[in-house]
C-alpha cells in the first residue's frame, strides 16, 4: 500500500512570515515585523472573498490593504514585491533532511497549497528533495481551510485514513478541516501558537522527528 505524507508549503517548510516581512521590508523600512501581523489577518479575507483568485494577486490585494490601513503609500507597481521574491523565501533548517527521511522510509510526498503552479514549481526546486504530488489552490479554484485540496488529493491518489498523513504548521488551514475530513494529521507548532492542541494527532515544534511522529500517528489511525 502507498503511504502518502502530505503538506502544507508555506508556513511548513517555507518561512512565510520571514517571506513575508522581508518584502514589506523592502518597501517599508522598519516596518515588515510591525506589518507582517496586518498583513496576516487580510490574506484569509482576501482569499476568502474571491476563492479562484491566483495567489499572486491575493499577495499584492492584501498588501495594498495592509499599507491602506497603515496610512502607507504604496506604488501600484510595488503591490508585486511578495510575489516576486516568493520563489526565494527560505526553506526552514530542518525540512530537507526530514523530507529525506520520510522518502528513505517509504512514504511517498505532496504538497497542498494555497498557491498557484508557477510559484509552487519555483519554490520546490529550492526542497532539493523530489516531490510526488502537489494540488494548489490554482488548481481547485479555492483556498484551504476549505476542502477542495483533500478531496481533490483523496480522488486523484486514492488516499484515505489507512495510508494518509497530512502535516502542517497552520492550524487555521490545515488542522480544522484535516480533524473534519478524519485525516490523521500532525501539527508542527513553529510559533508556539496558543491554539487547542487536541485538534491533532501529534504536535511538534519542528520537523527533527518528524519520520517517528508519523509513523506513530500512522499505525494509530
Amino acid at each position: 500500500m502507498t503511504r502518502w505524507a502530505t503538506f502544507d508549503c508555506f508556513g511548513t517548510l517555507v518561512d512565510w512570515r520571514h517571506g513575508i516581512a522581508t518584502g514589506i521590508e523592502l518597501l517599508f523600512p522598519g516596518r515588515g515585523a510591525e506589518l507582517l501581523e496586518v498583513y496576516n489577518r487580510f490574506e484569509p479575507q482576501v482569499q476568502a472573498e474571491q476563492p479562484a483568485r491566483r495567489y499572486r494577486e491575493v499577495l499584492a490585494e492584501s498588501l495594498r490593504r495592509t499599507a491602506a490601513e497603515a496610512g502607507l503609500d504604496l506604488v501600484p507597481d510595488d503591490a508585486s514585491v511578495l510575489g516576486t521574491g516568493l520563489p526565494y523565501w527560505p526553506v526552514f533548517a530542518d525540512v530537507r533532511p526530514a523530507l529525506a527521511g520520510l522518502r528513505d522510509a517509504g512514504w511517498r510526498l505532496a504538497l497542498l497549497t494555497n498557491c498557484d503552479r508557477d510559484l509552487i514549481g519555483e519554490t520546490q526546486r529550492r526542497l532539493v528533495v523530489p516531490i510526488d504530488a502537489i494540488v494548489t489552490a490554482e488548481d481547485v479554484g479555492s483556498y484551504k481551510p476549505g476542502h477542495a485540496h483533500f478531496s481533490r488529493f483523496a480522488e486523484s491518489f486514492d488516499a484515505t485514513r489507512e495510508n494518509w498523513v497530512h502535516v502542517a504548521q497552520s492550524h487555521f488551514h490545515d488542522m480544522v478541516p484535516a480533524q473534519a475530513l478524519g485525516i490523521p494529521r500532525v501539527w508542527v507548532n513553529r510559533h508556539a501558537d496558543p491554539h487547542d492542541p487536541a485538534i491533532a494527532d501529534a504536535v511538534r515544534p519542528g520537523l527533527d522527528d518528524l519520520v517517528a511522529t508519523v509513523e506513530r500517528v500512522h499505525a494509530a489511525r
